[in-house]
Formats: structure tokens, C-alpha cells, sequence
């Protein structure tokens, strides 16, 4: 658990951080003062690190254009599932070549239109486990539902002429408990109907890359960050821990 290892570290007097037997050790200001990139072999104090929290390091990274983002929570993606639900299914868009649809109305008050589409290959519906589907009008909850018994779940909504992606803000994607997000800043969404050139392969993965791509979505990557602060009474080094 890195989070007690950097406790221990803390603790310690002085800390090894790079390993390099053969270079000798070099003095913070030394390193401060000179060109990069260069290799050195230091012994410093760990003052402190950032975030205090581990989940706090799980960031959004965008690698086409180095874009980096805090991951949204799960109300901001209610708010925009609650928002899209405003928009009754378009029942003409419903039972294509592609996919199948089911509509019904929730018995509560709101009396919610939720429409699924179960997409379609070689015009019969796959097992759930293989089962790419798109929800319209559902709630947070309903999605989740769903993620558990099918592969991949797309939230979308209604226009006149085709289903479309919510606002990037949402994930594109959802499989398993995984939620898949697009560069707001990169990507140039494209009509649902794209999905059919998957649908009509041999044998369709519904990979989220191969899915981005045909949905003209630059996916963003889940990337774990950290900064250090090293001290060796010379002077003060920030170290960052960037990973995928």
C-alpha cells in the first residue's frame, strides 16, 4: 500500500530514492544549478508529498493533447443522465437494421421514457456478456444495473435524425465498473449510426479503443500522479511520479 510506504518513508532520516551504485552522490544544489537531463544519484529527506490521499493521484489524461483532469464523481454524471431524460425517445429511431429497442414508462411520479437498444450482429442479439447496448432517459442507477449483466453500455439521447452521445462530460462508455471518457477538446463526436460498421463484423469485440474510434472519440487515460518534495539541506527537489 503506497500510501503506508510513504508514512515509513517519512519516517526514516534519510531515504534512498535512486538507486545508481555506480554515481556518486550529488548535492541538491548541484542538481538545481544544472542542465537537464542529466543522471544523478541523490540521498535526501522526503518533507512531504501530494495528494495527502491515494484515490486523490487518479487523474484523466489526454494524450493528444496533454490536457490532464480531475475524474468526475458520480453526481455530475447523474446531473447529466437527469438532464438527458428531460428529452422524451425519438420512437422513430427506434428498431433499426442494427439494433432492437424495448420503450417503457417508470411507475413513479416523473413517469420517466426509457428507452434500450440492444445492438444487433448478423441480425440476431448477442449473449448479454458479448451485449452492446445504448440507454436513453435512465438513471444513475439504472445504468449500473445494467454494466452487470451486459458488456457495454452507451449513454445517449434523441435527436430528429440519429441517437447521439451525451456531453463529453459523461463517460462514452461504461463496461464492468469502468467509465470511459473522451477529450472534450479533441474529439469530434460522430452520429451513433457508426457503431453499425462494428455490429457488421465477423466477430465484434466492442473493444473501447476500436469504439472510440469509429465514434470519433480521443479517449481519456486513467494516469497516477504524484509530486515529492526531496530536501537535503542544500536545497528543496519536487519530484513527479507520472504513470498509466
Amino acid at each position: 500500500d503506497l500510501e503506508s510506504h510513504l508514512q515509513r518513508c517519512q519516517q526514516l532520516s534519510v531515504t534512498v530514492l535512486t538507486d545508481h551504485q555506480d554515481l556518486n552522490n550529488t548535492e541538491l544544489k548541484t542538481i538545481l544549478n544544472s542542465t537537464a537531463p542529466q543522471q544523478y544519484r541523490i540521498r535526501a529527506k522526503l518533507r512531504t508529498y501530494k495528494p495527502q490521499k491515494l484515490y486523490q493521484s487518479i487523474k484523466l489524461h489526454c494524450s493528444k493533447c496533454n490536457f490532464l483532469q480531475e475524474v468526475p464523481d458520480g453526481d455530475d454524471f447523474d446531473l447529466i443522465l437527469q438532464g438527458s431524460a428531460v428529452t422524451t425517445p425519438n420512437p422513430e429511431l427506434h428498431n433499426t437494421s442494427w439494433y432492437d429497442s424495448v420503450m417503457w414508462t417508470t411507475q413513479d411520479q416523473k413517469q420517466r421514457k426509457i428507452a434500450i437498444h440492444f445492438v444487433k450482429h448478423d441480425e440476431m442479439l448477442q449473449q448479454p456478456e458479448d451485449t452492446l447496448l445504448m440507454i436513453e432517459g435512465g438513471t444513475l442507477k439504472e445504468v449500473w444495473k445494467l454494466t452487470k449483466r451486459f458488456k457495454c453500455v452507451i449513454p445517449v439521447r434523441s435527436t430528429e435524425d440519429d441517437l447521439e452521445l451525451l456531453d463529453l462530460s459523461a463517460p462514452f462508455l461504461l463496461q464492468g465498473n469502468i467509465k470511459y471518457y473522451g477529450c472534450k477538446q479533441c474529439s469530434t463526436p460522430k452520429p451513433i449510426k457508426s457503431l453499425s460498421s462494428i455490429a457488421a463484423e465477423q466477430r465484434p469485440s466492442w473493444e473501447p479503443t476500436e469504439i472510440a474510434q469509429v465514434l470519433g472519440i480521443e479517449p481519456l487515460q486513467y494516469v497516477f500522479i504524484m509530486k515529492f518534495t526531496l530536501v537535503d539541506g542544500t536545497g528543496a527537489l519536487n519530484a513527479y511520479l507520472f504513470d498509466y
